[in-house]
């Protein structure tokens, strides 16, 4: 996987910032040939040597075949798509494998910048080979929280709110929790099965907390792969916020 993952990171730069075919599925989501390109190449690779596993990607046909697998790559070939056409660099390639609904393996490549995420479950976090672990703590310094500022309003906050700046990426948003770039970060609905199983573990695996607003865990490799708001950060500042939310219903 982690192999694949970092050829597949190298396809994507090469094809940054330069002329590509450009198209767009369903009312506003952005496609290009790097996505599907990515998505070829990890295809490939990880079902040569996993044919019997599940299979769901953002750039592949879906179908019911994957909800009878004990085990399922769910990828996400170029997250951030909009940031890739841009030309900014926060975009990342995602890669989870998924048993029973829970990730227990991912790997989150960002070749721009040179970070790879990787664990595995029970084994911990790594960026760039070095563990790391989300930030400890309860207090909301909102400068280190990214995501939907009406969300994050349902927080006590400061009559002048000053959020992280925007991260095209909300895979990479997750993992910048897990190295302590963040402290919190949120998503505001609407993210798929592919934006969130490699940064789930690997938020879990370096003391973080990820899940719906409610507390309660994110199901992964179901019918349905659309979810609502979700929260991710270090373990008590999560169960703070969690906390909060239940409290301060809008």
């Amino acid at each position: 996987m982690e192999a694949t993952v970092r050829e597949a990171g190298t396809l994507g730069l090469a094809m940054f910032r330069t002329a590509l075919r450009t198209w767009t599925k369903g009312e506003s989501s952005p496609v290009s040939e790097a996505d599907i390109a990515v998505n070829d190449l990890i295809e490939s690779r990880l079902r040569s040597v996993t044919p019997d596993y599940g299979w769901l990607s953002e750039e592949s046909l879906d179908g019911d075949a994957r909800l009878g697998k004990q085990l399922t790559w769910i990828i996400d070939p170029i997250d951030g798509t909009r940031s890739y056409l841009a030309g900014r660099e926060d975009w990342c390639v995602c890669v989870a494998l998924v048993e029973d609904n829970r990730p227990i393996m991912a790997a989150v490549y960002a070749p721009s910048t040179d970070e790879f995420f990787l664990s595995r479950l029970g084994q911990g976090t790594t960026c760039n080979g070095r563990p790391v672990r989300a930030t400890t703590g309860t207090e909301l310094d909102f400068t280190r929280i990214a995501g939907p500022k009406p969300l994050v309003e349902r927080l006590p906050h400061p009559e002048e709110l000053v959020l992280h700046p925007r991260i095209g990426s909300l895979a990479l948003r997750l993992c910048w929790i897990a190295n302590g770039r963040l402290d919190a970060g949120f998503a505001g609905g609407q993210s798929k099965d592919w934006d969130l199983a490699a940064a789930d573990l690997i938020v879990h695996e370096a003391n973080g907390r990820m899940s719906e607003l409610s507390g309660d865990p994110i199901l992964y490799n179901r019918r349905e792969v659309t979810h609502g708001l979700l929260v991710a950060a270090g373990a008590d500042r999560h169960a703070h916020i969690v906390e909060q939310f239940r409290t301060n219903r809008a």
